[in-house]
């Protein structure tokens, strides 16, 4: 009996016990580069606040635009652009980059509002958001007269 036993529970055990589905699954697609982009063609974004009044100083005075142009050619795909301002910021303001002068910065404005540096900003490269800039001082501080410089970096990425 035993012999006739284990053949049966053999064949009773290979029998599926429910239904079974199976699919394949294939995956595909294009590695693509997004298109290459240039800001103002490459060349310098300057902004000159000419003669700046060391007592006129208030982050409202001598606001100037940063002008700027990107230009990409043109890509089949919709990118995703993000705008990055890289640069040293002061001690006393995140959103102003620090010059030649310790106790002076120069603020960075989007559409009105402090951009703080080295922070990513989503944009549309058709219509990029509009820059300005500023000289701001630490509060509190009496300025001495003399030049000053400051410099950033303006850098555009795809996503």
């Amino acid at each position: 009996m035993r012999l006739w036993l284990q053949p049966a529970l053999l064949a009773l055990c290979s029998m599926g016990l429910g239904s079974n589905a199976v699919a394949n699954l294939t995956f595909d697609g294009t590695l693509v580069e997004p298109p290459p982009c240039t800001i103002n063609s490459g060349g310098l974004i300057e902004t000159d606040f000419m003669d700046v009044g060391i007592s006129k100083v208030d982050g409202i005075n001598y606001r100037r635009p940063v002008s700027y142009t990107i230009t990409c050619s043109s890509g089949t795909l919709p990118w995703e652009m993000v705008l990055t301002v890289k640069g040293v910021a002061t001690s006393f303001e995140s959103s102003a980059v620090q010059t030649s002068v310790a106790d002076l910065g120069v603020q960075l404005l989007q559409d009105g509002t402090p951009l703080n540096l080295n922070t990513l900003l989503i944009i549309n490269p058709t219509t990029p958001p509009v820059l300005e800039a500023v000289p701001i001082k630490r509060p509190g501080v009496l300025l001495a007269t003399g030049g000053f410089t400051a410099s950033a970096t303006l850098l555009a990425e795809f996503q």
